[in-house]
């Protein structure tokens, strides 16, 4: 076996080691049998919210050891194929067997990255906050441009997206918008974007055509669902009624319906302003229980729990990526150092590999391609 295919084989078997490790295989199998038998019960369906979670459950292991036993067998079937061809010295079916082998490597890693995505609240859908920082009307643009780069990502992802509320700029773009991304693993997806994004380009509203840097920064929350209870007392929100209105378009919104919900202990704000004022006070105060839930989830996570005290203003020191469009074409993630010159491609929503490579991050802060060729 030629050692790029030797490579292949290896790179297999780690990515069917960690499938392995995350969904516990010595007692999938068992488990799996377990769930089978209680969905047969009759009794099941008197508590739906129960039968409904268990059902995600149950069909999320029965993926996963699906997986796991096929990516195995189609490994095994194609090494057999090599060994067999070289005995017989049949260059065409070791071919095809190697173009196999790469396309099942390619599988086995996309099914470890999403393996990866197993926290309390990764398959959930989500909340994503976008506001300008530094940089005037420049960062107001970049800040419009951001929010059409995630929902071009959504969109790709076949997820739903809604904007829940929107602040246009003084000249252009907007200082603030909030959308609800609905899909599977959104919030697991997307929570690798939480922190500071800087733009570097030839500002269009700069009449010397000067370079200029701007920040907006990204934060994410899950939504929470009917199986986590949030309990948000009266006496510790402040709700207020305003006047607002949109960037122009479909999104004009010159009502008093907008609703603005303070959280006193905490000094957390949510807003709301595309719907009725009885829809943005019920968006709003769902927002509000996803920021707490988030704050839940920060105090049992360290990593997560540093970043987010970390995250600063938007601007200088404290972004997570550089998308720079002049004097060069480059972004690249300042956590894994994943970059690209495809500018255009990123902002139109390509933005899997850097998630990839956020989500693939160990503990200890490195790769899990480095981690692995330490093994």
């Amino acid at each position: 076996m030629r050692a790029e295919t030797e490579a292949t084989v290896d790179a297999i078997e780690k990515s069917l080691k960690l499938l392995a490790q995350r969904m516990d295989w010595d007692t999938a199998p068992h488990r799996l049998e377990e769930m089978n038998a209680m969905i047969e019960d009759g009794d099941l369906w008197s508590d739906p919210a129960r039968a409904q979670k268990l059902m995600r459950e149950r069909q999320m292991l029965h993926d996963a050891v699906e997986t796991y036993r096929r990516i195995g067998q189609n490994l095994r079937d194609n090494v057999e194929l090599i060994e067999m061809g070289e005995v017989e010295g049949d260059a065409e079916i070791i071919t095809e067997a190697e173009a196999s082998l790469k396309a099942l490597a390619a599988e086995a890693a996309q099914k470890e990255l999403e393996a990866l995505l197993n926290g309390e609240a990764d398959g959930n859908d989500t909340f994503l906050e976008i506001n300008a920082g530094a940089g005037g009307t420049e960062s107001c643009d970049w800040a419009s441009m951001l929010a059409r780069m995630y929902v071009r990502w959504a969109e790709k992802k076949g997820y739903t997206v809604e904007l829940q509320s929107e602040t246009a700029g003084d000249e252009a773009g907007i200082r603030s918008a909030s959308y609800k991304i609905s899909g599977p693993n959104a919030y697991g997806w997307l929570k690798s974007e939480s922190g500071v994004h800087r733009l570097v380009r030839i500002s269009p509203y700069d009449s010397a055509a000067r370079r200029h840097t701007s920040f907006s920064s990204v934060w994410v929350y899950p939504v929470v669902d009917d199986n986590i209870e949030i309990v948000v007392p009266d006496s510790e929100i402040r709700i207020d009624t305003y006047r607002s209105s949109g960037a122009g378009g479909q999104h004009v919104n010159t009502t008093d319906s907008a609703v603005r919900i303070t959280h006193l202990p905490t000094g957390i704000v949510v807003t709301s302003s595309m719907k009725s004022q009885h829809q943005n006070r019920e968006i709003a105060m769902n927002a509000l229980k996803s920021r707490l839930y988030q704050q839940e989830l920060d105090r049992r996570n360290a990593a997560v729990n540093a970043q987010h005290e970390a995250k600063g203003d938007a601007g200088w020191g404290n972004q997570i990526r550089s998308y720079v469009l002049q004097p060069y074409q480059m972004v690249k993630d300042l956590r894994t150092s994943v970059e690209t010159s495809d500018t255009q491609g990123v902002l139109d929503g390509d933005l899997d590999a850097f998630m990839a490579a956020t989500l693939a991050l160990d503990v200890s802060g490195k790769s899990r391609a480095e981690a692995n060729a330490e093994d």
